[in-house]
């Protein structure tokens, strides 16, 4: 009994020691919010020159059972899990099952003609142009708690008659691509992805708490819940009963990771060639390297060189960014809906790495004619609606004496105060500005939108005379083959709406130009003429393009 108390007390010392690093407390200023026994959070592990120097968990993994989030919690990692399915596919590509240069319709012939020209390698970078197959289930008309299976996925995307883009033209974030490659790897390995990844990966890495969650049934030990806020700070439960795997599905702990990100140092396992490919940036038709590769982002962070990716799920947001020449990675699992995670993982970068670190200064645009003034505008010749690409628009107006904010895609809002000259930002956060330039007719025309790094312009909207339109002439049903759904667009009040077949709720359309209406959480409808009368329209919503509906 003795010796077992003794070995209790090592393990507990060993597990404290994590936390021995005199940047924990600024570290855990970051957190702090969530710190607190009553609500979800999250479990961070800090991994330096292979040693887990930091590891933590903040709030609560289940709040029903009072289990605080540990190095030892499992999470649902959502998209950050899409670099074990690039795992998977480079593996078969070493053992010579596949080649990366195979195309799509030789692996599932029933894929319409279009799937010649999209390779293995286009799945890998979202470059394939397949259309996103949750956001097909949305526009579908399916919810959150609606249950579907593979085959009803596989009969989806067989199902589309075109593409968002030609392959390789563009990069465009796809589900899509990296379930099929999960499909992939099960046709031509025999097995299941998950039994794949089990065998050739988590096995030989001992990573013994990671899976991929191919079966919502199964009962996984120290898993932490998943959550999303509601009103006056309350919060409910957020799961899925989904099975999909390849572009998310991976559960895993921050002790596990850590065995994930020795492996990137030491070939034991995984070779250096195998990382070699991971790490490949994908190439457009026009010579473009983009910053995606195998599941992986490869980017910089204020001057250093990262390797990462975040995910977001339900109620599960998680972060894995890698500073590969300092040898040192971040891990931040989030069982909240409200989490962010890759700010949050950039906070603890900010702690570790501050005498490396270099402040980025964002550079305008040469090409573009400005009129960036010195000259501080009033908040009255801002207000209005800026266009970041057809049917996307910010709109600002005045509320409370500030700035307020709406996107009109997801009709969310909130207020941005000046932080100096013509910018503002949202209070606490550092890592979205917004910057006004070009005033002419008293009344700004530019809205330069900074969102980690990456520059969004947006010009004012025009304002567009409608007198004379009549909105009847959209009213009416529209059927798309490609999601086997009507839509309904009715007037009610004066204002047109559409609705998805036999959904109760209606959504507002706003016209943007002639024949053209943003609708609200859908997307930007453009309606197509036949001798004077509306015969079609086509849907952009998010990553779905060019989707035909033909009038009954």
């Amino acid at each position: 009994m003795k010796k077992q108390f003794q070995l209790i007390l090592l393990l507990s010392f060993s597990v404290c020691s994590y936390g021995q690093i005199k940047e924990s407390q600024a570290i855990d200023s970051i957190f702090t919010k969530w710190n607190n026994v009553d609500v979800p959070g999250c479990s961070l592990g800090i991994i330096k020159d292979g040693q887990l120097i930091y590891a933590k968990g903040y709030g609560m993994a289940n709040m029903e059972y009072d289990i605080p989030n540990s190095a030892s919690s499992v999470f649902r990692i959502a998209s950050t899990s899409k670099q074990f399915t690039a795992a998977c596919i480079i593996l078969l590509a070493e053992k010579g099952k596949l080649d990366l240069d195979d195309n799509l319709k030789s692996l599932f012939p029933d894929f319409p003609d279009y799937a010649e020209k999209i390779t293995v390698r286009h799945l890998l970078n979202h470059t394939s142009g397949i259309r996103d197959y949750l956001q097909i289930a949305y526009l579908k008309g399916l919810g959150v708690d609606d249950f579907y299976v593979d085959d009803n996925v596989m009969e989806w995307l067989v199902n589309q008659s075109d593409l968002n883009f030609p392959p390789g033209e563009e990069f465009l974030y796809s589900n899509s691509g990296y379930w099929l490659l999960g499909q992939i790897v099960k046709r031509v390995a025999g097995i299941s992805m998950a039994d794949f990844a089990q065998k050739e990966i988590f096995e030989p890495l001992e990573m013994n708490n990671t899976h991929f969650h191919n079966d919502h049934t199964q009962i996984v030990k120290n898993r932490a819940s998943g959550y999303v806020p509601v009103e006056k700070g309350n919060f409910k439960i957020s799961m899925t009963t989904l099975d999909m795997i390849g572009d998310g599905g991976i559960f895993t702990t921050i002790n596990n990771i850590k065995k994930w990100d020795d492996a990137f140092y030491n070939s034991t396992v995984l070779s250096q060639a195998f990382w070699q490919e991971m790490t490949k940036q994908g190439v457009l038709n026009n010579g473009e390297v983009i910053d995606y590769a195998s599941g992986l982002m490869i980017s910089k962070y204020k001057g250093l060189k990262t390797i990462r990716h975040g995910g977001a799920f339900y109620g599960f947001r998680a972060e894995l960014l890698r500073f590969p020449e300092q040898k040192l990675s971040i891990a931040i699992f989030a069982n909240r809906g409200d989490a962010n995670p890759s700010r949050m993982a950039n906070q603890v970068a900010n702690i570790l790495l501050k005498d490396k670190l270099i402040e980025e200064v964002v550079i305008k645009d040469k090409k573009v004619e400005t009129d960036v003034s010195e000259e501080e505008f009033q908040l009255s010749q801002l207000v209005g609606s800026y266009e970041m690409q057809p049917g996307v628009v910010v709109s600002l107006s005045i509320k409370n004496d500030s700035l307020n904010v709406l996107q009109t895609w997801n009709k969310s809002t909130y207020n941005i105060i000046k932080t100096s000259g013509n910018t503002f930002q949202i209070p606490g956060n550092n890592t979205l500005s917004f910057t006004f330039s070009n005033l002419k007719d008293e009344l700004t025309q530019r809205l330069t939108i900074i969102q980690d790094g990456r520059e969004t312009i947006a010009p004012r909207k025009k304002e567009i005379e409608f007198s004379g339109i009549d909105l009847n002439d959209y009213s009416g049903s529209y059927y798309s083959k490609e999601l086997d759904v009507t839509y309904n667009f009715e007037i009610e009040n004066g204002i047109l709406k559409a609705g998805i077949q036999d959904k109760q709720s209606l959504m507002d359309c706003t016209m943007s130009v002639i024949d053209q209406f943003t609708v609200e959480l859908l997307g930007l409808v453009r309606f197509q003429r036949t001798d004077g009368r509306i015969s079609s329209f086509e849907l952009d919503s998010g990553r779905v393009k060019n989707l035909y509906f033909e009038k009954k």
